[in-house]
């Protein structure tokens, strides 16, 4: 499922190219044909690719002029420049790339080094093409989450040391087609986005590029290994596996490889993976206005057209953009030149309400990664322009208090009465697992992004009210199981079922109101998560003394206090209903807090008497497999079949 964006955006992209541009006819200059066979091979990979040109961090004699970490410096020093933003003020660093000048430390180390940077986070993102967009997702969240305020994307190669003459001396390519055919392929290069909280772009003060959400997901179980360095052509032993690296290159093992009859299985795969997003909801309904596509050779183009067309997601050959044909394929490191290069020589064709998607398949064991941007409107006096662009602008503490809100626990274990903080700290680490995932879940997605629909609202409500309507049944039989010791804990809970049981009905009111037609509650049904749920605390309920149901009410009435109030304004804002509409959200938000403080009474009175020093634990497990189940609750609202009547 893809990672959803509320307050990511692009500020800034930058990029650096090694030395001169290099026509096809210089390239023998820098990667030789090793023999006939080669020649042939050259002259057929660079017919279909389409590169005219590319660049190369080594000289004509095979010395190196640029290491992979500088030119990762030479992009972020571009990005940071445009957006006049200093390094200090970066707290995250994210590197994608399919290998750095050493095998260790980590690539994000070696390039934090090589700027001489104040400490930061870093992440060192290993794999092909879409290490990019691992980097790039890694940045995006630590900027969302509010960790940092600014966050840095870099993606850097340098295949061209691999292909130099010296490197194949004394082995017999003659039949080797895999490892000559990436030598007309590869180039190096770098690439580096600066994502924070909203700033306009350099080029164009009157709008901002917000990051809608990425998705990648590998299919390394189902298919063998495409693209490779470091394994024999058969895949069988891997250069560690030799007495001497100088064995392993004189056995191939240290040859970057591509398994050409793999290559049209992949495209295949990612259009695939693309329906299924898109059939999730995932796409904008306007469709894609610019569409950036990594294809290692315009040989791939009708393809992917071909598989878009059959997907009934095509995208017009006009939207289409890429500058393979001038920078060349510099794996990782291609989508951050190309978003770098669309926004210094295409940003004219940006208007408001664009939509920017970035593909980028990976042959290495085959990973489909993607990228959905939208353009915004900005102006002077509007307050996305107000916000912080140099350090000394900062947010309000009312809007960080409210941002707080969102994300924090129900209770902060800092806080906690004597004794609770190791529960309360438990169940806070239960609490941002389970928001973060909601977060993302499809339903939250279309209300975030103001797709969510009068439809769309009308389903969560139907599923709701019967899953709301056993609130308290669970809760009063948990009660009549509570005895001995715990029946004062009984009494609380007996109290609180008593306040909600009428809840329901509420709820029932307010799906009718926004359109709903079943008036039959009993003709409702929850969907599978709800179904789940249901079982589980009703089954847990009947247990002798249930007290882990403390951990149950947590997550669903700590959902009520933390979760629907932030949905609450923007489900006002995007559906024309009436107050009417919305009574059981809004009270819900008012008084759960409430609710958990005398759930906070009833943990107390537990610890306190709790004998077998068994309660913490309990209360923890079921927390965290209601959070679970709840979470399934959310996944399940927008099925097809999810409102279908009971039978």
């Amino acid at each position: 499922m893809p990672v959803a964006y509320s307050q990511v955006y692009i500020e800034s992209a930058g990029h650096f190219m090694p030395g001169a541009p290099i026509a096809n006819d210089g390239m023998d200059a820098y990667v030789a044909p090793l023999n006939r066979l080669s020649e042939r091979i050259k002259r057929r990979i660079l017919a279909e690719n389409g590169i005219q040109q590319r660049h190369y961090a080594i000289a004509p004699d095979g010395s190196t002029t640029y290491s992979n970490a500088q030119m990762a410096k030479g992009a972020i020093e571009a990005a940071l420049a445009q957006a006049a933003r200093p390094l200090a003020d970066i707290g995250f660093m994210a590197s994608g790339s399919s290998g750095g000048d050493a095998l260790m430390p980590g690539f994000a180390s070696m390039i934090q080094g090589e700027m001489a940077a104040p400490p930061m986070e870093l992440l060192s993102v290993h794999g092909v093409c879409a290490a990019s967009v691992g980097a790039l997702q890694s940045a995006a969240l630590a900027v969302e989450h509010g960790t940092h305020g600014h966050a840095l994307a870099v993606a850097s190669e340098m295949p061209s040391r691999l292909f130099k003459r010296s490197r194949y001396a004394g082995q017999d390519y003659n039949t080797d087609f895999d490892a000559h055919f990436l030598r007309w392929m590869l180039s190096d290069g770098a690439g580096a986005v600066l994502l924070g909280q909203g700033a306009a772009l350099p080029q164009r003060p009157d709008l901002r590029l917000k990051l809608r959400w990425t998705h990648q997901r590998s299919f390394a179980g189902d298919y063998p290994v495409c693209m490779q360095l470091g394994l024999t052509h058969d895949r069988q032993r891997s250069h560690l596996d030799f007495p001497s690296w100088a064995e392993a290159e004189a056995a191939g093992a240290l040859s970057l490889r591509q398994d050409i009859r793999l290559l049209p299985h992949l495209f295949d795969v990612c259009i695939h993976e693309y329906a299924r997003i898109a059939h999730q909801g995932w796409l904008p309904e306007r469709g894609i206005d610019h569409f950036l596509c990594h294809y290692s050779s315009e040989k791939f183009i009708p393809v992917v057209d071909e598989l878009l067309n059959k997907a009934q997601l095509s995208i017009p050959r006009e939207r289409w953009w890429s500058n393979l044909a001038w920078r060349g394929n510099t794996g990782a490191a291609s989508i951050f030149v190309m978003i770098a290069e669309y926004l210094q020589t295409q940003h004219e064709r940006l208007k408001p309400g664009d939509t920017m998607l970035c593909f980028v398949p990976e042959s290495g064991r085959f990973t489909a990664g993607y990228m959905l941007l939208e353009v915004e409107p900005i102006t002077p006096a509007s307050p996305a322009a107000a916000r912080a662009s140099t350090p000394a602008q900062r947010a309000t503490p009312a809007a960080v208090a409210a941002e707080s809100a969102l994300i924090a626990p129900p209770h902060d274990p800092a806080a906690a009465p004597a004794g609770l903080a190791p529960l309360l700290t438990e169940l806070a680490s239960i609490w941002h697992d389970y928001r973060s995932q909601v977060w993302r879940t499809p339903l939250v997605h279309r209300i975030h992004s103001g797709q969510i629909k009068q439809a769309d609202y009308v389903r969560w409500m139907s599923q709701w009210v019967p899953q709301v309507r056993e609130g308290s049944l669970w809760m009063r039989e948990g009660a009549a199981s509570l005895t001995g010791a715990y029946a004062e804990l009984a009494a609380l809970m007996g109290v609180h079922a008593s306040e909600e049981q009428n809840d329901f009905k509420i709820l029932h009111q307010d799906y009718l109101n926004a359109g709903g037609t079943q008036t039959d509650i009993q003709q409702l049904r929850r969907n599978p998560g709800g179904e789940a749920l249901n079982s589980y605390l009703h089954s847990l309920a009947a247990t002798p003394n249930p007290i882990g149901l403390l951990g149950a009410i947590y997550i669903i009435e700590g959902t009520g206090q933390r979760i629907v109030p932030s949905l609450l304004p923007m489900l006002r804002q995007h559906l024309a209903l009436g107050p009417d509409c919305f009574r059981f959200l809004e009270y819900h938000g008012a008084n759960d807090e409430d609710h958990l403080e005398r759930w906070l009474l009833a943990v107390q009175m537990v610890m306190a008497l709790d004998e077998t020093g068994t309660a913490a634990a309990a209360i923890a497990a079921t927390a965290r497999h209601t959070a679970a189940l709840y979470l399934m609750q959310f996944r399940h609202i927008l099925d097809a079949t999810a409102t279908e009547p009971a039978r």
